[in-house]
């Protein structure tokens, strides 16, 4: 089946119209966007991950939201998870408060720089950034996008990867260097651009139950992509 793949500004108004015009809300795509980055992490890893560290870097914003639910669902899994804002807490928009609020409630912990090299990850997730961004990510952003970058370990990138732009493919000062790359709803075009291929790595497709019905109303016409399971290989 091909599947079509959207700029920003497709991505935006399918997001405006799931909230707007069909009531979908954004802790219902975030949940699911967060369930289905938690089930990659187990599906890379191989299934099991009672004995696995796992870092998971939050942005402030609704990419990092996902990554603060894929957190929840690792940590019950039996995972070691460290998770680090890359914002300031009192900065953080309405949903992923509210999700950080719950990792607090968990007592799942943050882990603070340096890391002691005992303690190295067997993965990172990187949900720093999502695909609204515009120029070169600054401050705690940029900087844990360059941790992420120094480590030996697989690193997973929710949407897209921190720093690349989802539709022209251009990568920022910096971005981050994904293994993986889990993207939802539709594939965004700059995913597929030849400058976004070294960033990018495995890219996956991961339902968040968007409509059929919704891409019709902006002009676009998608199959039951997700029949068969709720993450695809692209």
């Amino acid at each position: 089946m091909e599947i079509p793949a959207v700029t920003t500004q497709q991505m935006a108004e399918v997001d405006r119209l799931m909230i707007e015009e069909y009531g979908i809300q954004l802790i219902q795509m975030m949940e699911n966007a967060g369930r289905n980055l938690a089930e990659l992490v187990r599906r890379i890893l191989y299934g099991s991950l009672g004995d696995r560290k796992i870092v998971v870097l939050c942005g402030g914003g609704n990419n990092g939201g996902g990554g603060m639910v894929a957190a929840r669902h690792i940590h019950n899994w039996g995972a070691s998870v460290g998770v680090q804002l890359a914002a300031e807490e009192a900065r953080l928009k309405e949903v992923p408060a509210h999700q950080w609020k719950i990792l607090k409630s968990m007592q799942v912990m943050g882990i603070n720089r340096p890391f002691d090299p005992a303690q190295k990850p067997d993965l990172i997730i990187d949900a720093i950034l999502g695909y609204g961004l515009q120029g070169n990510p600054h401050g705690e952003a940029a900087d844990w996008i360059e941790w992420a970058n120094d480590q030996d370990c697989p690193v997973l990138a929710l949407d897209v990867p921190s720093g690349l732009d989802a539709t022209s493919g251009t990568p920022g000062m910096p971005t981050i260097q994904a293994t993986n790359t889990l993207t939802l709803a539709l594939p965004k075009i700059g995913l597929f651009k030849a400058q976004a291929k070294n960033y990018v790595g495995k890219l996956y497709l991961a339902d968040i139950s968007v409509p059929r019905e919704l891409y019709r109303r902006i002009g676009m016409e998608v199959g039951t992509i997700f029949g068969e399971d709720t993450i695809l290989r692209l």
